[in-house]
């Protein structure tokens, strides 16, 4: 990504990339979009050429004000049931305080038949920063986002009323010269924290403890691989004509006969 700003959000098209190459793998029309996270302006531009009425959705007043977009949290979106047949959310998943409520808010906006398809930085993400940040000297409280991995979100799925959920990563290494760029990355990407209450601020030598531990992790060009992994995920709302898994029980093949050495 050499073409983007220092401060650019570089995973933003990356994801967004990968999203429409799954979008169109699927063989029907949208006629009504929400997009949570207007984060690529590439993106948005592709699903409004489609023709579809689009729905813009913001987490950041700045944001939403600068894009026209509706403004909230996502698991309390209030807008009518049904009211899509697609709902697509490139990152920011990890970030939402009730991540089943959010999941059971999208089920609640789709139409039946209408498809939940997004991605977020998920579990094994930033080992190194991790390590980093618990060095001796940094005083220990939680400055990172709990990650979520990929049974979980699989498992939520199904248990928020998803069919045939799909889940998958793709790991991303990223190597960086110093801790402070990877800090700019994070910010530009909107993956520093946001708990609540605020972790207090980094002292000026906490700051330089973590910014060496990072570096003693470096290779040996002196460079440090960090790694962004991922998640996509995908499921329906159910409807009759999908495809359904057989009855338990009703398979005719042994598995047992099948793994036998053939002589």
């Amino acid at each position: 990504m050499a073409g983007l700003p220092a401060d650019a959000n570089f995973l933003a098209p990356l994801i967004a990339e990968t999203l429409l190459d799954r979008l169109s793998m699927v063989t029907r029309d949208f006629r009504h979009i929400l997009l949570i996270g207007a984060h690529d302006p590439a993106l948005t531009a592709h699903l409004r050429a489609t023709g579809t009425r689009l729905t813009l959705f913001e987490a950041g007043p700045r944001l939403a004000a600068s894009t026209g977009a509706l403004c909230g949290e996502a698991d309390s979106i209030d807008l009518p049931p049904g009211s899509f047949d697609l709902i697509v959310w490139p990152g920011g998943l990890e970030a939402v305080n009730d991540v089943p409520g959010a999941l059971v808010r999208m089920r609640a906006l789709l139409a039946p038949d209408g498809l939940l398809l997004g991605a977020f930085v998920g579990d094994g993400s930033l080992a190194r920063q991790r390590r980093a940040v618990m060095t001796d000297g940094v005083r220990t409280v939680a400055r990172l986002h709990p990650q979520i991995d990929l049974s979980a979100i699989g498992n939520l799925l199904q248990r928020t009323g998803f069919a045939l959920p799909v889940v998958d990563v793709d790991a991303l290494t990223v190597r960086y010269g110093d801790w402070f760029a990877l800090v700019r990355d994070l910010r530009a990407a909107g993956l520093s924290s946001q708990l609540a209450p605020a972790p207090p601020p980094l002292t000026r030598e906490e700051a330089a403890r973590i910014a060496a531990a990072f570096a003693a992790q470096a290779d040996p060009d002196g460079r440090v691989a960090e790694i962004f992994r991922i998640v996509h995920f995908s499921g329906w709302a159910p409807h009759p004509d999908q495809p359904q898994p057989a009855r338990r029980g009703s398979g005719m093949a042994s598995l047992a006969e099948a793994l036998k050495p053939k002589t």
